[in-house]
């Protein structure tokens, strides 16, 4: 039997693109260039059908250790919370003080990108502190 040695994570949302480079900027991932015969991505959706244009986007890790995620559009807006959500791995190692700026600092800069600060976790003796946040479409994720 093969194991897989690859896995994308996929999005539903609803602009694509727009949650595509919101994670591109947390994560350092780079979007893929237009498809051949394309100098924009805005010049290959027009060449698409009206219903078909913007429907989907991803991006990639760069050195190709991640991931590949996938955005794509659907009609129904986002309800409940998540059953599954990314762990942003910013403070792994630390621990007290020094982790939680780790976390602060970090929420400071995803703040800007039009992220959601939800609630911060605290240390509870089995678990270390980390921070519940919202992607621009209301994703749940951690920085952990």
């Amino acid at each position: 039997m093969a194991s897989v040695r690859q896995f994308q994570v996929t999005f539903d949302c609803a602009d694509p693109e727009r949650v595509a480079r919101f994670w591109c900027a947390v994560l350092g991932y780079e979007p893929p260039s237009p498809p051949a015969g394309f100098g924009t991505w805005d010049a290959y959706w027009q060449s698409c059908p009206e219903e078909e244009r913007g429907a989907w986007f991803a991006c990639a890790d760069p050195t190709g250790v991640g991931p590949r995620l996938y955005f794509q559009r659907v009609p129904e807006g986002k309800v409940v919370k998540n059953r599954l959500h990314l762990d942003v791995r910013v403070g792994t190692g630390l621990v007290g003080e020094e982790r939680l700026a780790a976390l602060e600092a970090e929420c400071a800069r995803l703040l800007a990108l039009g992220a959601v600060r939800v609630r911060l976790l605290t240390a509870d003796g089995s678990n270390e502190s980390c921070l519940v946040m919202q992607d621009v479409e209301g994703n749940e994720f951690c920085l952990d």
